[in-house]
């Protein structure tokens, strides 16, 4: 049944990518390309469910189906197929982006209510859904990295689906150009990724996941603990994780994608795309922890991006870009999870980040429709009185990000706190704390600023109303979620069995058995780590009451006495600066000055129009010779004939 439903619940978002795509206009009517929209995906939710019930039925060593659909490329040695596994790693990830792309999707018919490009919105939006499949259904490196371009594609399509609007930043004024800059950080990390295929197609004669996983817990001596190859290999796919995933250093290009609709943050930079470098480095685990030097690189870009995106977050004004900062942020959570081999506890995060960050950006994409597109959080402030579910569901899911108990936010950033505790790293434990206060902060700021205190719109131009109820139902699922969705990964200190930690074990186990070296901590000290994180999470949003709420006026008069840190904030620790004035611009010019002027012209065009002024000139001379003056013939015949004599007499 597994092998039936898996072809049909891939090819669904196709189906619907196709007919809004080819006959949307011509179908005309909103409803109808909405539905169909939304249909393919639910259908593909409904399927996926079906899917996961056989799995649970099936015993943990049976739970891995392989489909091989039809043969894709064959040259020597190397041969890929299009083909498919669902195992219990990529049937949660297929849950995820069916089931949160379906409220999106319902969402969006709301929210994109009479634009002109409806059902090309919907199209792309398919279209990312089916490429997205591929990633995380693929068997194989080269069939992800077709859904990996495919995502990365989409998502230029779709942050620049307004093209002709302004949007403010370094180096940008269009949001055209943030969708381009997103295109082509993400080239940078695909690049590393290809890399790191190559290498393991190198070492291994195939680009298999079971197949790689299988050869290195073999116990093989050829590849030993820190392998040069391996190393190399694995850094090369982290690149590739950190471009999509917005991790130190190309992690600029996704505060800039809320450049377009809301629903595409929700979708592809809260939910799914940016998950992608977690599923790449969860799918390889066990080779990543055979490369102890790839895992500390992994815990230091990631501990370090979470720090970093939490502290810009503490001054942004835009609500989407606080959120987008808030994305980076928890991404990094996720990564640090993955650099101390606490793997079950990324994708636990994965999860509920789904659940809270697709809550929050559509709670912001609700507040941003009610004010008629105002998204500056200081033109706002007491709209939960004209938009009630909105401010109950936002503040569900800024609890959650917080992670006050019991929401699901607690549970799974708590794992990874204690897990990077457990192996016996403080320091990362103490700066992941850190971020978690910032995180608290900032959430509860921007509930602060839209919701509560003083109206500061213009009452003139601005009538804030609720969303209708296509796009605050799923607010309200999503809010659910939240706060149950951590139940699935209660950890043992509860007296209960981790479920997903239980599912995911078959997974994972050939690197935790293998490779991981994790200390212990007593259950009493679980405890005063659970309470820590909870303390911190509450001083977080208590600072921020008292700043925002109780002394409204206060925050800034601390900004005026901190202006140089503000201003190192505000400008997002000048990363943006450094890259358009460091690489951006000097690339520029040494394009306009040498590669176009020298190169281009003078080299290339040089040598093409140089080789047709010389046949031109030889051309002329030899039609001069061709002239039809009998004359001048005669005098040729006799000129060539005093010639030939000459030099037979002088020989």
């Amino acid at each position: 049944m597994i092998s039936t439903l898996l072809p049909i619940v891939l090819l669904l978002p196709l189906i619907g990518f196709l007919i809004n795509g080819l006959l949307g206009r011509k179908i005309g009517s909103e409803k109808a390309v909405g539905a169909i929209g939304t249909a393919t995906v639910g259908i593909a939710f409904v399927l996926a469910i079906v899917m996961f019930a056989g799995m649970i039925s099936l015993p943990a060593e049976h739970r891995r189906v392989m489909v091989d659909l039809v043969p894709w490329i064959t040259a020597g040695q190397f041969s890929v197929d299009f083909s498919y596994q669902i195992d219990q790693l990529s049937i949660i990830f297929l849950l995820i982006i069916t089931g949160i792309g379906t409220l999106i999707h319902i969402y969006s018919i709301g929210y994109m209510h009479g634009d002109p490009g409806f059902s090309r919105f919907f199209a792309y939006l398919n279209l990312f859904i089916f490429m997205m499949l591929n990633l995380v259904l693929a068997d194989n490196f080269l069939v992800t990295f077709l859904g990996w371009e495919g995502v990365g594609l989409c998502s230029f399509l779709l942050i620049g689906f307004w093209y002709d609007r302004k949007f403010e930043g370094v180096g940008i004024k269009w949001t055209g150009d943030a969708a381009k800059k997103a295109f082509v950080v993400n080239r940078i990390g695909d690049l590393g990724m290809l890399i790191g295929m190559f290498i393991l197609f190198n070492e291994f004669h195939t680009l298999k996941y079971h197949q790689i996983t299988e050869i290195v817990t073999a116990g093989n001596s050829f590849y030993p603990g820190g392998s040069t190859a391996l190393t190399v290999a694995t850094l090369c796919l982290f690149l590739g994780a950190c471009g999509k995933s917005a991790q130190i250093p190309l992690g600029v290009w996704l505060p800039d994608a809320m450049a377009g609709p809301t629903p595409v943050s929700a979708l592809i930079h809260a939910a799914t795309m940016v998950t992608s470098g977690i599923f790449l480095i969860s799918r390889n685990a066990a080779l990543f922890t055979l490369s102890p030097a790839t895992m500390a690189v992994i815990t230091g870009v990631a501990v370090t991006t979470a720090l970093v995106a939490a502290t810009v977050g503490l001054v942004q004004n835009d609500i989407k870009k606080v959120l987008a900062y808030s994305t980076v942020s928890q991404l990094g959570f996720m990564f640090i999870a993955l650099g101390v081999g606490a793997y079950t506890a990324a994708v636990f995060h994965v999860m509920t980040h789904a659940f809270f960050k697709a809550l929050l950006f559509l709670g912001s994409g609700s507040v941003i429709h009610g004010m008629h597109d105002e998204q500056d959080m200081q033109k706002m402030g007491g709209l939960k009185k004209y938009m009630p579910s909105t401010y109950k569901t936002y503040l569900i899911g800024a609890l959650a990000i917080s992670g006050i108990f019991p929401l699901s936010g607690f549970f799974s950033k708590d794992e990874i706190l204690f897990r990077a505790f457990s192996n016996g790293n403080a320091v990362l434990w103490f700066f992941g704390v850190a971020a978690a206060f910032c995180t608290a902060f900032y959430m509860f700021r921007s509930v602060y600023l839209t919701f509560e205190g003083e109206e500061r719109f213009d009452h003139h131009h601005v009538h804030p109303h609720e969303s209708p109820a296509l796009m605050t139902i799923p607010l309200w699922i999503l809010a659910i979620l939240s706060i149950a969705g951590g139940f699935l990964g209660l950890p043992g200190v509860f007296g209960n069995v981790n479920v997903l930690e239980h599912w995911l074990e078959p997974v994972f186990e050939p690197a935790y058995t293998k490779f991981a070296q994790n200390e212990s901590v007593s259950h009493a000290g679980e405890w005063l780590l659970m309470a820590i994180s909870l303390g911190v999470a509450v001083s977080g949003i208590l600072l921020a009451r008292y700043f925002y709420k109780q002394r409204p006026g206060l925050a800034d008069a601390v900004a005026g006495r901190m202006k140089g840190i503000y201003k190192l904030l505000w400008n997002k620790w000048y990363v943006d600066n450094i890259y358009e004035y460091g690489v951006v611009i000097p690339l520029q010019k040494i394009s306009r000055s040498f590669f176009h002027r020298f190169v281009d012209i003078g080299v290339i065009d040089g040598a093409i129009n140089g080789s047709a002024r010389a046949t031109g000139g030889i051309s002329t001379f030899i039609r001069r010779l061709q002239s039809g003056v009998t004359q001048n013939y005669a005098m040729l015949f006799v000129a060539g004939i005093v010639v030939v004599v000459g030099w037979l007499v002088l020989r």
